[in-house]
């Protein structure tokens, strides 16, 4: 059975900590789906980790979709999060609804997610009044890295804090069922995780959060030549495909692959009669 909004909210009542994960592809989701996850985030994160670019800004909704459709034929459980991309909730309340209900129409995913707090609240109120649940997302906000000057911590000052604790406070009024809070310090995001009655997420914001969220390929170790700070690798798993890759390659070039066992058989005679 399908994880609910309800059933998240009785965890952060019973004080249950909520697993997050991100999957981009419908064998990662299967899997992890199968091992209990009870959210999936389709991130915007795919930019990097899949898609090779520099950051989440030149992700489109069209493929965002095409990644949220795959997960959403993998995962049947967990209750999956499509995020909204750059400049596709920006512009207007109109176009911010459109483009919510292509991700439950087209991606299959059934909730949404988007940056901001005060700014974007209208736009979270209407695409929730249209029957789409939206979650937050708060402190770091990638689509604004470049007005940031890259990822940094959130809310370290008197004026920056208080305003997170007011976004956060905003979003819940307007209705999103959970906030994502990104590189915020550990002692404010606990602050505002009892200040809200809404799960927060942390990533990189302390262990006082109802829950946190990571990037699975950060999780598996599948990137090798950065892992931010707010991450732990639970597995090295780029080592051990550049091993298998190895050994295959070694095998072909022996001859040793394949065997018989790896080839359809033939009836002899068959054969015989075609020499």
């Amino acid at each position: 059975m399908r994880i609910t909004i309800g059933k998240l909210m009785e965890m952060k009542q019973q004080g249950e900590k909520i697993s997050m994960l991100t999957a981009y592809d419908y064998s990662t989701a299967r899997l992890i789906d199968e091992a209990g996850i009870p959210l999936i985030l389709v991130g915007d994160s795919l930019g990097m980790v899949m898609l090779g670019y520099d950051s989440t800004i030149p992700v489109t909704i069209d493929e965002m979709i095409h990644h949220t459709k795959a997960v959403s034929r993998g995962a049947k459980n967990a209750l999956v999060v499509g995020d909204m991309p750059f400049m596709t909730y920006h512009t207007s309340v109109e176009e911010a609804l459109r483009n919510a209900g292509r991700f439950l129409q087209e991606g299959g995913c059934q909730t949404v997610k988007l940056e901001g707090g005060e700014a974007v609240a209208e736009k979270v109120s209407r695409i929730v009044a249209a029957g789409i649940p939206v979650m937050g997302h708060l402190g770091y906000t990638p689509q604004s890295t470049h007005q940031l000057g890259g990822p940094k911590a959130v809310g370290k000052s008197t004026e920056a804090a208080a305003q997170l604790i007011k976004d956060a406070k905003i979003l819940e009024e307007a209705g999103a069922f959970a906030i994502v809070l990104e590189l915020v310090p550990a002692p404010l995001a606990k602050l505002i995780t009892e200040k809200v009655s809404v799960p927060i997420i942390g990533i990189g914001a302390g262990k006082d959060c109802d829950g946190q969220v990571q990037v699975i390929n950060d999780l598996l170790g599948l990137i090798s030549d950065f892992v931010p700070k707010h991450a732990k690798q639970y597995a090295r798993l780029c080592d051990t495909i550049r091993f298998a890759i190895t050994e295959y390659i070694t095998e072909v070039k022996a001859g040793t692959f394949p065997t018989a066992e790896h080839s359809p058989t033939m009836d002899e005679s068959i054969l015989n009669n075609l020499k």
